[in-house]
Parts: structure tokens; C-alpha cells; sequence
């Protein structure tokens, strides 16, 4: 059984055919054929004949199977067909990825959106820190600046010669 990269469920791009450029959601997958039905592309009719008396016979338009090939998944966070790309997460699963990073996976974009939430809501609560620290900081270094001012005036003025220390240099 071959592991294809589209699963039942995902969004894709159909890039070759004559429904090249539609976009629809994966209705089944078959590994064995390598094909796949999406929803909305390879319409094709088939005559029902009437079982029953009752029933009437029919012309019925259902979706066909494409190959595989055929098609591209869509990511889900930048919105872009993408050749997928398989990693193993932090727990030991394989993950099928974007090229933007984000993960295809409706599982693991949940854990992924939650982790992002998490992190930002942390790196937020650290600026508040920093910003509380600044503002707790502002009047310890207004007062350490004042010193320091005054400090710098009062040797300024000690070094500066008085007119007793003139009169001993003999000026």
C-alpha cells in the first residue's frame, strides 16, 4: 500500500487537466490506484437504470477519480498550493508540513495555533515585566542622575583655584 501525500479531508489545487486551477476538498483517497475523488472537479455522468417501477431512469453527475499527480495540497495557514514535506514532531509522529512551516495535519494545526497563542501571550507578559521593571527603575535613575550632577558641580567648584590658594602660588 503506497503512502501518498494528500489525505481525505484536505484542500487541494488541481494542476493539470481540463479542471486545471479548481479547487475542492479530497472526498476519498485510494492508495492502491493513486487516485483520488475531490469534491467539485472531474464531474462525469452515469445513466441509472429504474430498479423499480416507480422509479425513473436517470442521468447521474457525481465526481470522478483524478490522479494523484494531478493535484497539490493547499495550506491552510498562507493559502498556497505546496509540495509537502514530512517531519517527525516532538512527540515521535510523523507531521506533514508546508514550506512556510506550518503543519497540514488538522490535529497537529490545532496544537500549532494553541502553542502559538501560548508563546505570544507569554512574550507579552514578559514586555509588561520589562516595561513595569522600566517604569519602577525611571525615579531610582532621576535620583542617581541628580547626585550624579551634583557631584560633578561640587568637584568642579573644588578644583576651581580661590583666591587663598592664588595668593600661596604667588599669582
Amino acid at each position: 500500500m503506497k503512502n501518498l501525500n494528500v489525505k481525505t479531508g484536505d484542500t487541494v489545487v488541481v494542476i493539470t487537466g481540463k479542471d486545471a486551477g479548481k479547487q475542492g476538498k479530497v472526498l476519498s483517497v485510494n492508495p492502491s490506484e493513486n487516485r483520488i475523488v475531490v469534491e467539485g472537479v472531474n464531474i462525469v455522468s452515469r445513466h441509472q437504470k429504474a430498479r423499480k417501477a416507480q422509479e425513473k431512469s436517470s442521468i447521474v453527475k457525481k465526481e470522478g477519480s483524478i490522479d494523484v499527480s494531478n493535484v497539490m495540497v493547499v495550506c491552510p495557514t498562507c493559502g498556497k498550493a505546496t509540495r509537502v514535506k514530512h517531519t517527525v514532531n516532538e512527540e515521535g509522529k510523523n507531521v506533514r508540513i508546508c514550506k512556510c512551516g506550518a503543519a497540514l495535519d488538522k490535529k497537529f494545526v490545532k496544537d500549532a495555533k494553541k502553542a502559538k497563542k501560548q508563546a505570544s501571550e507569554e512574550v507579552k507578559a514578559v514586555k509588561a515585566a520589562d516595561k513595569a521593571k522600566a517604569e519602577k527603575a525611571e525615579p531610582v535613575k532621576r535620583a542617581v542622575e541628580k547626585k550624579v550632577k551634583a557631584t560633578a558641580v561640587n568637584t568642579k567648584e573644588a578644583s576651581k583655584p580661590t583666591a587663598a590658594k592664588k595668593s600661596q602660588r604667588g599669582v
